[in-house]
């Protein structure tokens, strides 16, 4: 029974680990041409010391696994086959863990980011007429934030002159689409405009905000309406 153990683990079970952890290196890698290569290699060596194995058990009876006086052996094939499937497991987790947690804190960062310059893009107080304008464009790069003050300058002159307040509250956010250093989010706003003796007007608005990411920080570099068509 011991016997039979020994084979199952040392003379089966570790070359086929051995050989999957190899090919899952290179699912993770996308197989690469030079993966491909040393898989091709190492495999081929697995498979002829599996086949040597084999042929010395029906020549000699024994095997590595059953071999009382190879303990050494049996160690470096176990070491070997160990290796392998934590290179993989490290693989792995730096090719589809790292990225999946990057890309998930991305997405939920530029949604965060889309929806308060949309929000500061809708609102404005009499009492403070560029505070709003100063909030969005400290989230934008540097291009970005002249132009959108230049062209808020006269609507938030003509709104002050009025007396007319506005408000934006964001109704919900979507990432449209995200890259390592690009990103674009569909924000759905609810605005409310008032003024002395009218009443509030409530309207519903559609912004598309355009990131860029800058020295590891996502600013934007766009606000402009979505068109219903």
């Amino acid at each position: 029974m011991r016997n039979r153990w020994r084979v199952l683990v040392f003379d089966l079970l570790a070359p086929a680990a051995a050989i999957a952890a190899l090919v899952y290196i290179g699912v993770a890698l996308s197989w690469p041409l030079w993966w491909v290569a040393v898989c091709s290699v190492l495999c081929l060596l697995i498979v002829e010391g599996v086949v040597v194995n084999l042929v010395l058990a029906r020549r000699d009876a024994v095997t590595v696994g059953t071999d009382d006086e190879g303990p050494g052996l049996r160690l470096a094939v176990a070491g070997t086959a160990a290796a392998a499937v934590v290179a993989a497991a490290v693989v792995g987790y730096v090719s589809w863990t790292v990225p999946d947690r990057v890309l998930r804190d991305d997405t939920a960062e530029v949604a965060g980011i889309a929806s308060s310059v949309a929000e500061a893009s809708a609102t404005f107080t009499p009492q403070n007429p560029t505070g709003s304008i100063d909030r969005a464009a400290a989230m934008m790069s540097a291009a970005s934030a002249e132009r959108f003050k230049s062209e808020f300058a006269a609507v938030a002159e003509d709104l002050g002159s009025r007396n007319v307040s506005a408000q934006a509250r964001t109704v919900s956010a979507g990432v449209e689409a995200i890259g390592p250093d690009a990103a674009s989010v569909a924000v759905i706003l609810r605005g409310t405009q008032s003024a002395p003796g009218r009443r509030p007007d409530t309207a519903v608005l559609a912004l598309r905000v355009a990131l860029s990411k800058t020295d590891g920080r996502w600013v934007v570099e766009d606000v402009s309406p979505i068109h219903s068509r």
